[in-house]
């Protein structure tokens, strides 16, 4: 079952499509009622929906294996209130935590069992929010933006930067820019913040990516495997491009996708099981 919801966000209502589990997943132990949750987090001036309605077949997908899904718009971007371009990445981060508080606040929900799906830009607010959220126990990226100023900057074009300093703002595909959003992106580092990071990663990224570099799938792995705990796995994907957009790429992101997090639900029901 799926339905659409509002999600209140300060002055903003983030539109959100929840997703509710078809089958229970075979937890045991004091949670044995409850199922995971997983947030999907889209990129820059993105949607819920995606490329390709990627995110809803995500979704149903996991729905089907027993999680509870929500995918949501950012304010400013599809349905949801606001202006994504007067936003910053402090913003983003929190309209995160807003919406990891309603799934997790639903009584079905094991808090033990959170993940927060990101791509491209959504995959670093993502981890971004997992290193100042402790409920978010395991994190897969999609494509995901390593150095987001740069990385921006690169999509919207340098004089459209320049424009919003000089102007206060500047348009790209529709949407006003302010400096602001600008400023918040250089302040953000997600590769120096990945080692805080302690629960487990799946880095997924495409070999024909033009917008974000397929070498940050390795960084980010190399990041992750420094840490103290908390496990990384890496899926390179043969000719994806950014958005998985092909047929064959999108339906290895997706079993992947679904494999691993099956695959961190047994170990958590065996961990579960060892402790009881």
């Amino acid at each position: 079952m799926e339905r659409n919801i509002v999600i209140r966000y300060e002055q903003e209502e983030l539109t959100a499509s929840i997703h509710y589990p078809s089958r229970e997943k075979g937890a045991t132990g004091r949670c044995k009622d409850r199922v995971p949750l997983a947030v999907i987090c889209h990129g820059f001036v993105g949607n819920r929906i995606g490329v390709d309605r990627i995110f809803v077949k995500a979704a149903r997908e996991l729905a089907r294996d027993g999680y509870m899904v929500i995918r949501f718009d950012y304010a400013g971007c599809g349905e949801s209130s606001g202006n994504y371009g007067s936003q910053d990445i402090e913003s983003l981060i929190a309209q995160t935590r807003a919406v990891l508080d309603y799934g997790i606040s639903s009584a079905d929900i094991d808090p033990q069992r959170v993940t927060l799906i990101g791509h491209s830009l959504g995959g670093a607010v993502a981890l971004l929010t997992a290193v100042r959220d402790r409920r978010v126990k395991n994190l897969v990226l999609w494509a995901a933006v390593g150095y987001p100023f740069n990385d921006i900057v690169k999509i919207v074009g340098r004089d459209a930067y320049d424009r919003s300093v000089k102007e206060g703002a500047a348009d790209y595909a529709g949407y006003s820019f302010t400096p602001v959003y600008f400023n918040s992106l250089a302040a953000f580092q997600p590769f120096q913040e990945a080692g805080k990071f302690s629960g487990d990663v799946l880095v997924i990224h495409g070999t024909s990516d033009d917008v974000i570099p397929v070498d940050y799938a390795f960084l980010y792995q190399k990041l992750f495997w420094t840490r103290p705990e908390g496990r990384c796995d890496k899926e390179i994907i043969f000719q994806a491009d950014h958005t998985f957009s092909s047929g064959p790429a999108q339906e290895q992101v997706l079993k992947r996708t679904k494999e691993w997090m099956n695959q961190q639900e047994h170990l958590q029901q065996e961990w579960q099981n060892w402790m009881i």
